[in-house]
């Protein structure tokens, strides 16, 4: 009974932990507190024989127990107010802070709308203005129309008072000089004719004067830029070839015995072997380049070694064909490759080789065609023109003359035709044909290739000529000058580059002179074939000679 009054009941510690809560560390403590206290309690009752001091010492320390309980739970609910009221005062700032804000927001709105509204007032005011001035522009238009029209009408009433007085005027000077409007008509018309007649001489002379210059200077500076890019050199023309002896006991050897070893050589090279006076020499003559230069090569070899007879010929023969063939071919592709042309049919290489052995008035035509390609692609370059393809042009332009010794025709249709069936541009085998103008050029390509042709032939030192042709060109001049009335002599000079007419000045006047020469060029172009270009010099000069006595 003692120990039951010692320990504390249930019944009292449930309404203290009531009232500190149940969800407070207090709380938690007062349930150990009973917990422990019902254990407590057990172990009592069944240890009956348990000192009372001990009972008191645990009544003791659950007082204690009790007290700190409390005093925890106390501590934590002013905790928790603490907390609770500073949250509070976080959102009241908060409300207070977001207030503020909004009614500066709202102020700004405010604002801005004025100031909106403000310069639509403004703008309002501007139109009004400029509608204002429209209205009285357009009344000031209004009014300058009704003065137009009324002058339209005062200048319409004049010009019919000019008319009837221009018509009264024309009546009276037919009346006066007996002469109807027509006739005086034609007669004004017949001296105007007479008048245009000498203004033509004029016109073309200030023509030709304000024109020549300019041209002439970029004519120059486009040819001669061609001419300085490329210049090759001239090797003259030959159709035989002289092999030196080293005595005159060889050209018994290359006779041979009744005639065999140089009637094999014939056979075999296709060339005539002359065997004359010249002194330790023998001469090859063949209109055939190649065949030719196989049978120099061939002949030099058999000198050389000294062994002639038909079979050595023929080893020989054989030998050098398939060394020149290869040389061709050779030259060929380093043509190609040097000018950087591309996609050219194997055998038309092969005939671009073969003109390294052909030569035209002196010059090598390969040499020739490199440099017509050369210009051709500086000028092209210069005018806005298809640089490769005018290159591609200017080598094949002579590839006629390659086969025109097997062929008929001219190198010209000859090429054309080769290239068109070699599948080359239209362009290109158009301007291979007429360059030498037997048939109409389709395209600027075809005038380009005759003008580069022209400057790499009539270039100095890059062709000669027989005296013959040379001085049959001078009299084809000369007679051209002299058929022309009025002119009093006539000379061909630099080398025929240039006519220079001298005229009688009491029959040809200055303006008629102009016509004249222009005339006399003409028909130069028309008549003649030449290099290059001719001048022509119209020269009127009047001379008054007194003598004192």
């Amino acid at each position: 009974m003692e120990l039951m009054m010692i320990v504390p009941s249930a019944s009292s510690v449930l309404p203290m932990v009531a009232e500190i809560g149940m969800g407070t560390a207090a709380g938690m403590t007062a349930i150990g507190f009973l917990v422990g206290a019902a254990l407590f309690t057990m172990i009592f009752r069944k240890k009956v024989k348990v000192d009372s001091q001990l009972a008191e010492k645990a009544m003791k320390e659950a007082e204690k127990i009790k007290n700190e309980a409390v005093k925890d739970a106390e501590l934590l609910r002013e905790k928790a107010n603490v907390e609770a009221e500073k949250t509070r005062n976080r959102a009241a700032e908060q409300r207070i802070a977001l207030k503020e804000k909004f009614d500066n927001e709202v102020s700004e709105r405010r604002r801005e709308l004025q100031k909106a509204e403000e310069r639509l007032t403004s703008k309002e005011d501007n139109v009004d203005k400029k509608l204002e001035q429209l209205d009285n522009r357009t009344s000031e238009l209004d009014n300058r129309d009704k003065e137009l029209r009324s002058r339209e009408e005062q200048l319409k009433s004049e010009r019919e008072s000019l008319a009837l007085k221009a018509q009264q005027q024309l009546s009276e000077l037919e009346r006066i000089s007996s002469m109807s409007r027509d006739e005086a008509r034609d007669i004004l018309l017949s001296r105007l004719e007479e008048a245009l007649e000498g203004d033509r001489g004029v016109l073309i002379r200030r023509f030709q004067e304000e024109n020549k210059q300019r041209l002439q200077e970029e004519a120059q500076e486009i040819m001669i830029n061609a001419m300085q890019r490329y210049s090759g050199d001239c090797a003259y023309e030959r159709t035989t070839s002289t092999i030196p002896l080293p005595n005159e006991d060889m050209k018994g050897r290359i006779i041979g015995r009744e005639g065999r070893n140089i009637r094999t050589i014939e056979a075999a090279t296709g060339v005539n072997v002359l065997i004359d006076d010249t002194p330790e020499a023998v001469v090859i003559s063949c209109f055939d380049p190649v065949r030719r230069e196989i049978a120099r090569i061939t002949m030099e070899r058999l000198v050389a070694d000294g062994r002639i007879h038909p079979a050595r010929v023929e080893e020989i023969v054989n030998k050098v064909k398939k060394e020149v063939e290869n040389e061709i071919q050779k030259a060929g592709q380093e043509t190609v490759s040097q000018l950087g042309i591309t996609r050219l049919r194997p055998n038309i290489v092969n005939l671009i080789g073969r003109l390294k052995y052909r030569y035209s008035f002196s010059q090598n035509v390969l040499m020739h065609s490199i440099e017509v390609a050369s210009m051709m692609g500086v000028i092209a370059a210069s005018i806005g023109l298809d640089e490769r393809k005018a290159k591609r042009a200017g080598l094949l332009h002579d590839i006629g003359k390659a086969v025109d010794h097997e062929v008929e025709g001219t190198h010209a249709a000859i090429g054309a035709e080769l290239l068109k069936r070699a599948g080359e541009d239209e362009d290109i085998c158009n301007a291979v044909a007429a360059h030498h103008e037997e048939v109409e050029k389709t395209s600027l390509m075809g005038i380009l290739v005759q003008i580069c042709d022209t400057l790499s032939a009539s270039r100095p030192g890059a062709r000669s000529e027989t005296t013959e042709l040379y001085l049959k060109r001078l009299e084809q001049l000369e007679e051209i000058g002299n058929a022309f009335e009025g002119v009093e002599n006539c000379f061909a000079i630099q080398a025929g580059r240039e006519l220079r007419v001298i005229v009688q000045p009491e029959r040809i006047t200055e303006d008629q002179a102009a016509v004249l020469a222009r005339d006399m060029a003409e028909r130069i172009e028309k008549e003649m074939r030449y290099p290059g270009q001719i001048r022509v010099s119209v020269i009127r000069e009047t001379r008054a000679i007194e003598y004192a006595k």
